[in-house]
């Protein structure tokens, strides 16, 4: 027999534990896979709890988006200003829900102002001030409405939806202000009630004119924007989640806010737009690609240097009041032209 020959029966190498190397590794197999599927299996619940926790920060700004802390009133006209005025509840256009507001009579005036707040406020909104311009629309013989929308109500609060309620909500004032005899109907609007009146103006022919402070439309790149004001989230897929969540959370998906119709239309009425170009929240060119659309003579807009988000009056008051009075006089003179 060749020497040289293996031969099946020859003794298997061992280690120093007299372990076979062979039944070492046979042992080691089922040891490693079993680590192996361990780690795979922890590296996967890792990778799960942060998407989850992805999900879940994005789950709470969409809840905190639809749901702004909003103050309640702390005063009012008669109090604020000496004005006179009613308690007033009236429905929502689409019969939603009632909202509850003042009305602020001019003796004999046919003319009547809306006020539309901001997102995160009250009809008070004390940081423009909001009693300062009502006592203003007053002197120039105006009626005044000031109301509450859904998210801001003293009682029955619901969600914020960017305007698709809020709008139903707007024009339900604008239907009290015909009731009480006005012929002439202006709404001046601030941030997100800015963008609102807007929406209204797509689909309301009883507005005669606008004045817009710190317009906020909400659309995927304000709604990014103001995000990144707070944290440093991609802009994908952040925008593509809350547009899943948002209906979630108040029923409403950006697809329902008119943004796009917004930005294209020529509105029949003139519109005063008024803007910061130190407007953290909504960006001036906003209110300058709105204002370039439109053709009525009247409409204007009015880029404020170094001005911030819905502060224009606080900073510039004299200038604000000036630009608002020639502005409602010159619309006033077209209706008349009529």
């Amino acid at each position: 027999m060749n020497p040289m020959t293996t031969r099946s029966d020859a003794p298997h190498s061992t280690g120093a534990t007299g372990v076979s190397k062979d039944t070492q590794t046979a042992l080691l197999t089922p040891r490693f896979i079993k680590l192996k599927h361990v780690l795979v299996a922890l590296l996967l619940s890792i990778v799960f709890f942060l998407v989850f926790c992805f999900i879940a920060l994005h789950g709470y700004i969409a809840w905190v988006l639809s749901n702004p802390t909003v103050a309640p009133l702390y005063s009012n006209p008669m109090l604020a200003k000496g004005m006179k005025y009613e308690d007033v509840n009236f429905p929502a256009i689409d019969g939603s829900r009632t909202m509850q507001g003042w009305y602020i009579p001019a003796p004999g005036s046919k003319k009547t102002i809306v006020f539309s707040h901001g997102y995160g406020a009250n009809r008070e909104e004390s940081w423009i001030p909001m009693y300062d311009l009502a006592h203003f629309a007053h002197r120039l013989n105006f009626n005044v409405i000031m109301f509450d929308y859904g998210f801001a109500a003293q009682n029955s609060k619901e969600v914020a939806t960017g305007g698709k309620k809020e709008t139903q909500q707007l024009l339900g004032a604008i239907e009290l202000a015909k009731r009480r005899g006005a012929k002439e109907i202006v709404v001046w609007g601030f941030s997100m009630g800015a963008g609102t009146a807007l929406q209204a103006g797509l689909v309301s022919k009883d507005i005669d004119a606008m004045i817009l402070d710190s317009t906020f439309l909400l659309e995927p790149d304000t709604l990014y924007h103001n995000i990144r004001q707070k944290m440093n989230l991609p802009q994908h897929p952040s925008i593509e989640i809350l547009e899943m969540l948002l209906p979630i959370q108040n029923g409403t998906s950006l697809r329902q806010i008119p943004y796009q119709e917004v930005k294209k239309k020529n509105y029949p009425f003139p519109i005063l737009f008024i803007h910061g170009t130190e407007d953290e929240k909504a960006p001036y060119p906003i209110a300058e690609k709105l204002a370039s659309n439109q053709t009525n003579p009247v409409s204007g807009v009015w880029i404020v240097e170094k001005a911030h988000h819905e502060l224009i009056f606080r900073e510039h008051p004299r200038e604000y009041l000036r630009r608002v009075s020639t502005f409602l006089g010159q619309a006033q003179a077209a209706m008349k032209n009529k």
